[in-house]
């Protein structure tokens, strides 16, 4: 599966001979510079492959100007001196295209996928967040003992060319720009103009039948580029389907046939068109789902996915302004006539003015989204069912007993350094698929608390009769956090199992029950259960452990982590790892097969995107309030008391 890079980061490439396939919303100029281990232009021999001069050793270039490329690279002919291999983007010129886009800010986010000369993917990278750029850095192929990788690079350049190529060391960076635009001007003859909107256009405009296909192929807005099917209509919008702007123009009307009588004439002055950059406007319920509740739930995770790239490219960003910061100063002080002096202090400002430029710029994006991401969140919490909402929110004020088990359920909520005040519920799909473990070793009072609220929304997600709480507590240190639980009169929770005695008792008993009902599956006989066989779903809250528990409730607890999700029974276990380090490895299998949840917040949970350390904030009743108590309340009311 090809990897999805963010800026700054790097992936092996498996071969020599690649594919740099270009993609983008308007007619683009590729190029390619080939520079030394700094980054700096080789100083002999050919180092620029532009429209003019498409070839170089190792490699080949478009001879014009479009909005799809495919550049060949082959990095076993490169010259020795040659150890990085930069893909430039840039837009033509009006002289090149009348009507062309005046910056990377007014087309779709271009991207680049390297992939082997056959097609199969390596990596792919999308430039998000430029502006008034007109040049851009996209992607470098480096060397790095006698193995290349590919580095997501997406730096962009307000002064165009001359400021790209005066970056790179280019001895006339104007002359060098002039020269590749002055090129593409040479073969605007050649290149294809965007195919008209379906309906716009006739058989005469088309009489060989073959053109908008050629269209699609070389802009890229047709079915080959995957954005929209052929003839749909219209210009496609290849900019990330939540992100969007502004909305695309509609296309022409179709002129009408002979003896249709056209439509009244509207002299109404057409509304103003939102801003190219004006922000999308927040709706809950903005993704795919059948239900409101599965829209809601890919609309939450799609913010977590959102700010996840957000933050990387941010992070990325800066980490690459300090990586060429450091080369900088590494130049620097490799020749003794800039080691000091005037000269090298203003060298090393300028450096510190280049790199603080770099991250003010992706900050700037980065605040851009967040500001969208709040105004999402402000328009998505409201919205909420309870199983998704936190406590705080008033639509637990108007709690009822569910009829039927929802789709997820909250388990907390996540936050980043860079956006703390930004956070995203923690939602997991029920029924559950891996127990929790909630680490006292900060705190044993608040952990306590934590399985509490997190066993009470389970309960509360639930419909009557299907789902029950049992819970293990050998020293009784724990009852007054589960009183909640089993108080008012009609048991919620019945009384927790206290001694050597008790816990053996109840975790033989749960372990038969999966014993049960694995047999069950494995005979094909599930339907045939024991009459009055209880079916619900089971959470076995575990407190003070490993005090209490010999080495065959230890085992048992192994055997209900590994084997009791898929037969309907969940540990909630209240631990400090340290605690049980006695048994050894006898437990990380234990350990493993829980999802880790902290009585404070605490940076431990990583994503699967790019593996941010996300903050996890447990789902705790604010002080003084009594929507827990409600809550439970209504639950004892409509289910009977245990044991009656």
């Amino acid at each position: 599966m090809a990897a999805e890079l963010v800026r700054g980061q790097n992936h092996p490439l498996p071969g020599n001979r690649l594919e740099i396939r270009v993609s983008a919303g308007a007619p683009v100029v590729a190029a390619v510079t080939l520079g030394d281990e700094a980054g700096r232009v080789v100083g002999d021999g050919d180092w620029l492959a532009h429209p003019g001069e498409p070839q170089l050793a190792g490699v080949e270039v478009p001879r014009q100007a479009a909005a799809e490329h495919r550049l060949a690279v082959d990095l076993g002919a490169m010259p020795p001196a040659v150890h990085r291999v930069h893909v430039l983007l840039a837009l033509p010129g009006a002289a090149a295209r009348p009507g062309a886009p005046a910056d990377f800010g007014a087309v779709p986010a271009p991207r680049v996928a390297v992939t082997t000369p056959e097609g199969a993917a390596i990596a792919g990278f999308t430039i998000t967040g430029l502006g008034a750029e007109t040049a851009l850095l996209a992607v470098e192929l480096y060397r790095r003992q006698s193995a290349w990788k590919v580095r997501a690079v997406g730096q962009g350049y307000r002064g165009g060319l001359p400021a790209l190529f005066l970056d790179q060391g280019v001895p006339d960076p104007a002359g060098s720009a002039a020269a590749v635009h002055i090129a593409v001007d040479r073969e605007q003859a050649r290149s294809v103009d965007l195919p008209a909107p379906a309906g716009a256009g006739s058989a005469a405009a088309n009489p060989s039948g073959t053109g908008s296909h050629q269209a699609d192929r070389t802009s890229g807005t047709g079915a080959a580029a995957g954005a929209q099917p052929s003839g749909a209509g219209g210009p496609v919008d290849y900019r990330h389907p939540r992100r969007r702007t502004a909305p695309a123009t509609p296309p022409p009307a179709p002129p009408a046939r002979p003896g249709q009588v056209p439509p009244p004439r509207d002299d109404r002055p057409a509304p103003a068109p939102p801003p190219a950059d004006a922000p999308r406007v927040p709706v809950a319920g903005d993704a795919a789902g059948r239900s409101m509740d599965e829209r809601l739930y890919n609309q939450v995770w799609g913010m977590f996915e959102d700010l996840s790239r957000s933050v990387a490219a941010y992070r990325s960003a800066a980490d690459f302004a300090e990586s060429r910061f450091e080369q900088e100063l590494d130049r620097l002080l490799a020749d003794p006539r800039t080691r000091g002096g005037a000269a090298a202090e203003a060298a090393r400002e300028d450096a510190q003015g280049k790199q603080a430029a770099l991250v003010d710029q992706a900050r700037a994006v980065l605040d851009r989204d967040l500001a969208q991401l709040t105004a999402e969140a402000e328009a998505v919490e409201p919205a909420l069912p309870p199983e998704f909402a936190g406590w705080e929110n008033p639509v637990w004020h108007g709690y009822r007993v569910p009829e039927r088990l929802p789709l997820a359920v909250r388990l907390g909520s996540l936050c980043l350094p860079e956006a703390p005040e930004l956070r995203i519920p923690l939602l997991s799909r029920l029924p559950l698929e891996r127990g929790l473990w909630v680490d006292s070793a900060e705190n044993r009072r608040a952990a306590m608390e934590t399985a509490v609220a997190v066993a009470a929304r389970l309960l509360a997600s639930h419909p009557v009769g299907a789902f029950a709480v049992h819970a293990l507590d050998p020293a009784g240190s724990g009852a007054t956090a589960l009183a909640p639980l089993h108080s008012g009169g009609a048991l919620v929770l019945p009384p927790p199992a206290a001694g050597a005695a008790g816990v053996s008792e109840l975790l033989t008993r749960l372990t038969e029950r999966v014993d049960l009902i694995q047999m069950a599956k494995r005979g094909g006989a599930a339907e045939d259960l024991p009459p009055g066989f209880d079916t619900a779903e089971q959470l076995l809250i575990v407190n003070e452990f490993p005090y209490g528990f010999d080495d065959r409730s230890v085992n048992q607890l192994r055997y209900l982590a590994d084997e009791g999700p898929s037969a309907g029974v969940h540990l909630l276990v209240v631990a400090d790892r340290e605690d049980a380090a006695a048994y050894g490895p006898v437990l990380d299998p234990l350990w493993r097969s829980l999802l880790r949840l902290t009585p404070l917040p605490s940076d431990h949970l990583a994503d699967p995107w790019v593996g941010h350390a996300w903050t996890y904030e447990p789902p705790l009743v604010p002080p003084g309030s009594r929507i827990l108590t409600d809550v439970l309340r209504q639950l004892a009311a409509a289910r009977p008391a245990y044991g009656a």
